[in-house]
């Protein structure tokens, strides 16, 4: 797994979500639980993980939020 896309904003991960299903792109949230545990102040930005050969593509469909 590789990490496309790293956040503690909530709707640019969300919108970071709707781009890669739209792509079909499967993926994996990381560090949700630990962002709810601390209160989501925002100290722990959660991480989008694609399979490695995905990675390109993925990075592609989100060009335009970094």
């Amino acid at each position: 797994m590789e990490e496309i896309f790293r956040t503690n904003d909530p709707v640019k991960l969300s919108y970071a979500e709707h781009l890669l299903m739209e792509a079909g792109i499967e993926y994996v949230v990381l560090d949700q639980h630990i962002s709810a545990l601390e209160g989501n102040i925002g100290a722990f930005p959660r991480r989008i993980m694609v399979k490695e050969l995905h990675a390109v593509r993925a990075r592609r469909a989100l060009v335009d939020l970094t």
